[in-house]
C-alpha cells in the first residue's frame, strides 16, 4: 500500500531531450554570432543547431503523444498542459508587444530622414529637421493597405474561422468536417504566406537603413514565420486526425494549434491596423 497512487499526476522517466535542446540552441545561437560577424564556420555551427533543435522538437512531441495514447496524461496533466500553452502564448505576445513599442516610438519620435532618388538621407540642417521628422520619411512611398495586406486580412479571418469549425466538428464526433476543416485552414495559411512574399518581394522600401523598412520587416516577418510555424502545426495535426488519433474528449495537441492559430489571427489584426493602415496614413502610395 505504501508504493500505491494516490494522486493524478503523471510522473516523467528520465528523458534525454532537455539536454539535448539546450546544447542545440547554444549551438545555433553561436553560429549564428559567428556568421553575422564573419567567422569561418560559423553557418556550419548554426545548421547544426538548428538541426538538433529539430530534432528534438521532433522527438520530444514524439514522446508527448506516446504518453497521451498510454493513458498518462489524467485530467490534471491535461489541465496542466493547458496552463504551459496559456503562458507560452503569453510570452508570445510580449514579444509582439516589443516590435509594436519599437513601431510607435519610431512613428511618434521620428529621425530626420528622407529618401532622394531612392537612398536613405539624415538631414542636419536645423532649418530643414522639422518638415522632415515625420512618419513615413519624407520621399518614400507605402503599401497600399487596402490591396494585398487587406486580402491577407480576409485570408486569416476565413482560416480562422475553418480552424474552428474544425475544432467543433471534433468536439461532435464529426471526423470528415475535422480533416475538411483542417485541410482547408491549411491552404489558407499556405495562400497567406504566398501573398506575403509576393508583397515582400514588390515592396518600394528598403530593409536596412530606415527605421520604417526594419521595424516592417521585422514586425510582419516574425507574424509570417509565426503563420509558418502554426501551419506546419496544423499538418501535424491533419496527419494525427487521420491515424485517430484525437477524442472528442481528448485532443490537447489539436486544442493548442487551434490556440495558437487564433492568437496568430489576433496578432494580425493589430499588425493590419498599426503598420498598414495607420503607420502609412497621409505618405504615397506605390504604384
Amino acid at each position: 500500500m505504501a508504493g500505491a497512487t494516490n494522486h493524478q499526476y503523471h510522473i516523467l522517466p528520465p528523458s534525454i531531450w532537455p539536454f539535448i535542446g539546450s546544447m542545440s540552441a547554444l549551438a545555433m545561437a553561436s553560429g549564428g554570432i559567428m556568421w553575422m560577424h564573419e567567422v569561418a564556420g560559423g553557418g556550419w555551427v548554426f545548421l547544426m543547431g538548428l538541426a538538433g533543435v529539430l530534432f528534438t522538437m521532433y522527438s520530444w512531441w514524439a514522446d508527448v503523444v506516446s504518453e497521451a495514447h498510454a493513458g498518462d496524461h489524467t485530467p490534471v496533466v491535461q489541465l496542466h498542459l493547458r496552463y504551459g500553452m496559456i503562458l507560452f502564448i503569453a510570452s508570445e505576445v510580449m514579444f509582439f508587444v516589443g516590435w509594436f513599442w519599437a513601431w510607435f516610438d519610431f512613428s511618434l519620435f521620428p529621425v530626420p530622414l528622407q529618401v532622394v532618388d531612392g537612398a536613405v538621407e539624415r538631414v542636419t540642417d536645423p532649418a530643414l529637421i522639422a518638415t522632415v521628422a515625420q512618419w513615413p520619411p519624407k520621399g518614400m512611398e507605402v503599401l497600399n493597405a487596402f490591396e494585398l495586406p487587406l486580402l491577407n486580412t480576409l485570408i486569416l479571418l476565413c482560416s480562422g474561422t475553418t480552424c474552428t469549425w474544425a475544432h467543433h466538428s471534433l468536439i461532435h464526433g464529426n471526423r470528415e468536417g475535422l480533416k475538411l476543416g483542417l485541410w482547408l485552414t491549411i491552404a489558407l495559411g499556405v495562400l497567406f504566406t504566398g501573398v506575403q512574399a509576393y508583397e515582400y518581394m514588390h515592396a518600394p522600401f528598403p530593409f536596412k537603413g530606415l527605421n520604417y523598412g526594419a521595424a516592417f520587416f521585422m514586425a510582419t516577418g516574425f507574424h509570417g514565420f509565426h503563420v509558418l510555424i502554426g501551419t506546419i502545426f496544423l499538418i501535424v495535426c491533419l496527419v494525427r486526425a487521420y491515424k485517430g488519433h484525437f477524442t472528442p474528449k481528448q485532443h490537447f495537441g489539436f486544442e493548442a494549434a487551434v490556440w495558437y492559430w487564433h492568437f496568430v489571427d489576433i496578432v494580425w489584426l493589430f499588425l493590419f491596423v498599426s503598420i498598414y493602415v495607420w503607420g502609412g496614413w497621409g505618405a504615397p502610395v506605390h504604384g
